[in-house]
């Protein structure tokens, strides 16, 4: 078995090379100890690929960095499949001088070699492979072109051995790049060009001062609706209708001489729980369509440079601002899509933020208690809730870049790609690979708590019980003296709250249990305007669903999904005791 370290600079192409060698023969997890997205695939059972997070330099800067140095220098790689953006070489060869201290075998795979011509710049690859001692393969990634060639080269295990004993030795960065530039003195030819590109033109509008946020503001829009209103909503209500109007009532029709607690757990259980969460899929797919598609047109790096100036305030790159704002639909996919930031530290701290961005499942709490206690000012009321979580978000964020992540700072380093048109295989492609893992992994995860919910809500120490008497009612009359300050106390509420972990919308529909059906004349007795209010920043704060929870462990772990859990239960007490304490004193 040959194994092949694919390693390059961000936006070269390596996932779609990767995916073009490895096809779906490809293994998804994360390295160990670190949350840096590990892929590995196979190449006709023979070739192992191993795909290292796209990386500048070998400088053990960050934890991506760490990753690569380490394999390279711990495991047994055959060769390295170093690829380069063929138009802009100097910047990429600086890490391809870096790799060459491995002592490894180097496949110099130059991508994008139309984008190079395009701007005038002609490549004597015989010249250059002679220069840096290492087998040069141009090829155009995105169209497939020339792939076979780099497949021949590993089949054969042509790698030029003799490169093993090439080794760049600089003493700083400068005489690196002075080196780079005279090599591609002697190998390269610029024509000059006679006009601005297409990307130059495009960005002159996309990039002008007064003109680039309200379009990337636009951008932002048109996703929010392709994900949660044109494809990706309808798409849930479908699924959602074909689960719980569909299925469910099917099964209590198919289940019904069987025995009551074991047809509960199917229904309500097993299939109500995971079925919760299977519902999820259309948005994440459409979320990750949307993103994927401004990564590879190219507009996803000026996203990044545009908003890096007010991100970096929170800690954060310009990217992150993405996953934030989808936050306002949902947080299980926006909490999937930071895996798309490279920076570990942002992975993290945007996961953290996230469910501080009110999503639209907690709206249905909102329109209910607003609707009764301040129907004059409903909109009003809302909006400075959604305003409420922004500005904690981006304190939260300030007191956690100088707190848990002081030593992790991090500058944006990017280049702006030519802009192109996306290919719809790689697209698809794309979508799917970011998604398949929320149904495998996450689902499981909800699978076993949603057994633990049911057990809770329908049982107590003598046995099966409704929900007064059950585990779930005792459960919530313990925890009921937190909130007794909140003066929101009783259990009802408690556990309503506690409902609400497993999804927010549960909130009114336990509220419409425990109170009765009409809860519009009932929810006068139990709360006063301000308590309202309080309870409802309660809402807006306290930990999301256990989908998101899943989520952030699948994602990041079991610490990192519990310390989220317990900072947004400390965060949503300690501010709705803010409010209420400032709302006597109003």
């Amino acid at each position: 078995m040959i194994t092949a370290a694919l390693i390059g600079n961000p936006n070269v192409g390596k996932t779609t090379l990767f995916n073009s060698l490895t096809g779906s023969n490809q293994y998804v997890g994360n390295w160990a100890g670190v949350t840096v997205e590990k892929k590995e695939g196979f190449l006709n059972n023979s070739i192992k690929i191993v795909d290292l997070p796209g990386i500048y330099a070998m400088d053990t800067y960050s934890n991506e960095e760490k990753v690569s140095k380490n394999f390279l220098q711990n495991e047994k790689v055959d060769v390295i499949i170093n690829i380069v953006d063929a138009s802009n070489l100097t910047r990429n060869l600086y890490l391809t001088t870096q790799l060459t201290a491995f002592k490894i075998p180097i496949i110099l795979v130059l991508n994008m070699v139309d984008v190079a011509k395009k701007k005038g710049l002609n490549i004597d690859y015989k010249k250059l492979e002679k220069e840096l001692n290492v087998k040069i393969i141009p090829i155009v990634a995105s169209k497939n072109t020339d792939i076979d060639k780099v497949i021949d080269v590993l089949k054969e295990g042509n790698f030029f051995g003799e490169a093993i004993d090439n080794d760049f030795h600089f003493r700083n960065e400068d005489e690196a790049y002075q080196a780079i530039e005279a090599i591609l003195k002697k190998c390269t030819q610029q024509t000059p060009n006679l006009g601005k590109t297409l990307t130059d033109k495009i960005d002159k509008i996309f990039l002008n001062k007064f003109l680039a946020y309200p379009i990337f503001a636009l951008i932002l829009v048109i996703i929010f609706l392709f994900t949660f209103s044109w494809v990706g909503g309808p798409l849930q209500n479908l699924l959602d209708n074909a689960v719980n109007v569909a299925l469910i009532p099917e099964l209590h029709i198919l289940l019904a001489s069987s025995s009551p607690w074991f047809s509960s757990l199917l229904i309500d259980g097993i299939v109500g729980g995971v079925g919760s969460v299977v519902v999820f899929f259309p948005l994440i797919l459409s979320l990750f369509f949307c993103i994927s598609i401004l990564e590879d047109s190219g507009y996803m790096a000026r996203a990044a440079f545009l908003m890096d100036k007010i991100m970096t305030k929170m800690g954060l790159s310009g990217k992150a601002f993405i996953p934030l704002v989808m936050g306002f639909g949902c947080s299980v996919p926006s909490i999937m899509s930071a895996r798309t930031l490279e920076s570990e530290k942002d992975r993290k701290l945007a996961a953290l933020l996230i469910p501080l961005m009110s999503c639209n499942a907690r709206l249905p709490i909102y329109v209910l208690l607003t609707s009764v206690f301040f129907p004059k000012h409903q909109g009003l009321v809302i909006g400075s809730l959604y305003l409420l979580g922004i500005a904690l978000a981006f304190l939260i964020g300030i007191l956690f870049k100088n707190t848990l992540f002081k030593k992790d700072d991090e500058p944006l380093i990017i280049e702006l790609p030519d802009y192109k048109f996306p290919e719809i295989k790689n697209l698809l492609f794309h979508t799917w690979d970011k998604g398949k893992g929320f149904i495998k992994k996450a689902g499981t995860i909800i699978f076993s708590i949603s057994i633990i919910l049911w057990v809770l809500s329908n049982f107590s120490f003598t046995g099966k019980s409704n929900i007064d008497t059950s585990f779930l009612a005792s459960i919530g009359r313990f925890i009921s003296p937190i909130f007794k300050p909140l003066c929101f106390g009783n259990w009802q509420n408690s556990v309503a709250l506690l409902s609400g972990l497993a999804a927010k919308e549960v909130v009114v529909s336990t509220m419409g249990v425990l109170y009765g059906a009409n809860l519009a004349k009932v929810i006068p007795t139990f709360f006063t305007p301000l308590t309202s209010y309080v309870f409802l920043v309660y809402v807006l704060l306290y930990p999301p669903c256990i989908s998101a929870l899943a989520t952030m462990k699948k994602e990041y772990g079991n610490k990192m999904a519990l310390f989220a859990l317990t900072y947004q239960l400390a965060l949503a007490w300690v501010v709705a005791f803010i409010v209420y304490r400032i709302g006597i004193l109003l």
